[in-house]
């Protein structure tokens, strides 16, 4: 626990520091800990820490942790969501990261309209054109959005991508900051339903880049939880 202690602090310098360079409100950017290689004694320590909102990216490993800490904080689905499992999610996750489809999108819907309740996604979108890489392309992202913005119990958050895996991370700050660029695109369709004022972008290794780019959520895993894990 003190570890952990030790790196929130100085993760929390750091957001404050990069939002100082780029003049922004560090208040206006939330971490999600990413928890999704680490156990539930280590899940509960980080919200025992006092950062409410958890994300997980794996069905099979999320839901034991959801029903006994669920009731706890605020939980994100920040990984590739297959359409069968959209009924374990909905209703336990207040956020998707990675919508990305619209068959996905009916069955968000369907599973939200037979719990009456609603989800708040991110669109994923593939910035970086890789393969590897989930999500719509930017050229899509407008009519995907609009589309999106039908149903009814799906609040359209904002926008997510993933950076490619860098050297330096200089290096992928086109890539968000071309993120920024189609948020501001969206939000010029003055569309009710299409405010879309997040972006979920950076991670461990690049989340400082992020947040100088208009980040108002990051994804922390690694530099959070520990070297030993994955991703994040």
């Amino acid at each position: 626990m003190g570890e952990l202690i030790q790196r929130w602090e100085h993760i929390q310098q750091r957001i404050h520091q990069a939002c100082h360079r780029v003049g922004r409100d560090s208040n206006e950017v939330q971490v999600v800990a990413v928890t999704k290689y680490v156990d539930l004694e280590t899940t509960q320590h980080v919200l025992d820490l006092g950062l409410d909102h958890i994300g997980e990216s794996r069905v099979q490993d999320a839901i034991p942790k959801w029903n006994m800490l669920g009731q706890r904080g605020t939980w994100h689905y920040i990984g590739h969501l297959q359409r069968n499992k959209a009924k374990e999610v909905v209703g336990r996750f207040k956020y998707v990261h990675s919508l990305d489809r619209y068959s996905l999108a009916e069955e968000i819907e369907r599973r939200n309209q037979l719990q009456q309740t609603k989800t708040s996604c991110f669109i994923q979108v593939n910035v970086s054109g890789e393969e590897s890489k989930f999500g719509i392309s930017p050229s899509e992202l407008e009519d995907f959005s609009i589309e999106m913005a039908n149903f009814s119990s799906i609040e359209v958050a904002g926008l997510m991508t993933m950076a490619p895996i860098v050297d330096k991370p200089e290096e992928v700050r086109p890539v968000f900051r071309e993120l920024k660029n189609l948020q501001q695109k969206l939000q010029g369709l003055n569309h009710p339903r299409l405010s879309v004022p997040h972006l979920s972008m950076g991670m461990s290794q690049d989340f400082e880049i992020a947040i100088e780019e208009g980040a108002t959520w990051i994804r922390l895993g690694s530099l959070l939880v520990g070297k030993g894990q994955r991703g994040g």
